[in-house]
């Protein structure tokens, strides 16, 4: 397994090692005692897994109060995964990174304080992840998958997004307060 870092502090390029024989391929996807040896030492509490079309769009999400931070990977299709810092007092706030996610190509580490989205490059996708908190409706929070501030390259012109997704307000216009509970697990 390698870590690598990226371009927004804590965000990690994990790539996991792949084992291959005439029978097919194997790799790990957690162990909790290699994670915490490479700087990931969080506690899973909740694994979810979504189905998507190609040209779905999901995002940009996160979670406050009960931030998450979470491990993600692809089990089918391919993915452009896109991750934003979200925390006010960061020097990457409402900087972005995103990376091509496939079954083979390693996962990604997003920490609490950053909201998260993809989209479904080759599909249908099913995209796993981990996550260091539980799912809470009453805490949902979204940033406007296209916010033109941010200028997010999705490599998808006219993608798939639900309503709420396509109604969520853009960063600026989230309260700074809402977005520091998130901040305050850092």
């Amino acid at each position: 397994m390698t870590v690598e870092e990226t371009a927004l502090p804590g965000v990690l390029h994990i790539q996991t090692d792949v084992y291959e024989d005439e029978r097919g391929a194997f790799m790990e996807t957690f162990h909790a005692e290699r994670y915490a040896e490479a700087g990931i030492d969080a506690t899973f509490v909740q694994d979810n897994v979504s189905r998507s079309e190609e040209g779905v769009l999901r995002g940009l999400h996160l979670q406050n109060p009960h931030p998450q931070g979470k491990l993600v990977y692809v089990l089918q299709g391919t993915v452009y995964d896109v991750v934003v810092d979200v925390r006010p007092s960061s020097n990457t706030f409402g900087e972005w990174m995103g990376t091509t996610l496939d079954a083979w190509s390693g996962q990604l580490y997003v920490p609490e304080g950053f909201a998260h989205g993809f989209v479904v490059t080759e599909g249908p996708a099913l995209f796993a992840y981990k996550c260091t908190d539980v799912y809470d409706p009453n805490a949902e929070l979204s940033v406007l998958w296209n916010d033109p501030d941010l200028d997010i390259e999705w490599p998808v012109d006219t993608p798939i997004v639900s309503g709420k997704d396509a109604a969520a307000p853009r960063l600026r216009d989230i309260d700074p307060d809402r977005l520091m509970l998130a901040e305050s697990v850092q």
